[in-house]
């Protein structure tokens, strides 16, 4: 009950941060693409949030953890906090100034693309039961090496950079678009860390680097 309590007060909390970054902006409820992303984003999380409840409440649990201890990925949460806050506000203002539109099939591409890769993501929280949102090793944690983990070394990021970048586009704003390319830079900070306490604490993690060459985008890095 406790866990479940703490999950729908930051999904609420969430549905309310998030709405208003994008609707008091726009000036308007009526912001079709902010209305069409918090569908897709919350409607998906929430049955996700569910099923990870019944079935593997730990790791819901340390989804929900937002306690970082590493310096450096207290410095990516912040970097990432920034583009999320300048980006959806940014996406509000273009809509409300018409700045910069873009075509309907952009919108509809993207809003496909978000789509599979919130399925992507839940496979990849079906396949690592460890996985967290802070950097850190449980204890009697396994190394995760089949599925989309024997394609790249971090597969949630590699998911995360099709949907955050899709967010933007789905708001039918260049302009945000392009202040969230910063998160390619911010994810590969944050996985150079990472892999330096995966090397360190995580048992047979270095020969699976040797394995599995990419850490992100397949063929490129």
């Amino acid at each position: 009950m406790k866990l479940l309590l703490e999950a729908l007060l930051k999904f609420s909390l969430g549905i309310i941060l998030v709405g208003l970054l994008i609707f008091l902006p726009a000036g308007t409820i009526h912001y079709w693409n902010g209305i069409l992303l918090m569908c897709i984003l919350f409607v998906p999380m929430f049955i996700a949030g569910i099923i990870m409840l019944i079935k593997s409440p730990r790791l819901l649990e340390s989804r929900l953890n937002l306690n970082e201890k590493e310096q450096t990925q207290k410095e990516v949460v912040k970097l990432s906090g920034l583009m999320f806050c300048l980006g959806f506000i940014v996406a509000g203002l273009n809509y409300r100034y018409s700045w910069i539109e873009l075509p309907n099939i952009v919108v509809y591409i993207s809003s496909i693309i978000f789509i599979i890769s919130y399925i992507l993501y839940g496979e990849v929280l079906k396949e690592n039961a460890y996985l967290a949102r802070t950097i850190e090793v449980s204890n009697n944690q396994k190394l995760i090496d089949t599925g989309l983990y024997k394609i790249v070394r971090h597969p949630m990021y590699t998911v995360t950079l099709l949907l955050f970048l899709s967010m933007p586009l789905i708001l039918n704003s260049l302009l945000s678009f392009i202040i969230f390319l910063m998160y390619p830079f911010i994810i590969i900070k944050r996985i150079n860390n990472e892999e330096k306490v995966l090397e360190s604490k995580l048992k047979g993690y270095k020969e699976y680097k040797r394995k599995v060459k990419y850490k992100l985008i397949p063929f490129v890095w």
